[in-house]
Parts: C-alpha cells; structure tokens; sequence
C-alpha cells in the first residue's frame, strides 16, 4: 500500500503534509502535489493534515488513475521537503470539483527544500 494525492490537491496545494513526512516523499507540480509510490512507508502521518482531504490510501476504491499519476509525476517534478507557499487563492478552490480537467498542468513547481 502507498498513499496518493488526488484531486482536491489541485490548485490548493497547502503542503503541510510536506512538513510530517518522515521520509520526503512529495513532489511538487506547478498546483499539486504527488507522493513517490516507492518511497512512500505507508505511515499515513500526511493523511489527516491535509485541509483538503486530498491524501487517500490507495487501497481506497477507484483511484487508478491518481496511484498512476503520483507515479509518473514523481519522476519528472523536483522533490519537496519543506512547506512552502501555498497558492493566495487556494481557500477559492476547497469546495470545486473536476478541477483536473480544467486545472491540472504538466508543469513542474519549485522543489522548495
């Protein structure tokens, strides 16, 4: 079992999950964040500090998509150990959803470390 970022995430990105992570395992798109599958413990830790509830098990139902995604992206964008910024309009985007189809980038963040 690993942990996942889904999409509540997207355009939020409050990243105190970042600052309890025992072993700095988040990495940082340019609006969300992804957990490394393989770097992940499993200790769950980052879970109930997510505002959003953003941070599931992937043990959860139907969340293929998301356990893929985290995976992927956590080869291509820079690794964060530290909380940063979160976005000024992050509370604007708490309650939205289908917020991947009309927000998620490719791009990479900062990596703040």
């Amino acid at each position: 079992m690993t942990y996942v970022v889904t999409e509540q995430c997207i355009k939020c990105k409050y990243m105190d999950c970042v600052e309890v992570c025992p072993v700095d395992c988040f990495y940082e798109g340019e609006n969300m964040l992804v957990i490394h599958p393989d770097e992940c413990i499993d200790c769950g830790v980052c879970e109930p500090e997510c505002p959003v509830e953003a941070i599931l098990p992937d043990s959860e139902g139907d969340l293929e998509k998301w356990v893929t995604l985290n995976a992927d992206y956590s080869e291509k964008w820079p690794n964060i150990t530290r909380k940063g910024v979160s976005p000024s309009d992050a509370d604007d985007f708490q309650e939205e959803t289908g917020k991947f189809d009309k927000y998620f980038t490719h791009n990479p963040g900062t990596g703040a470390n």
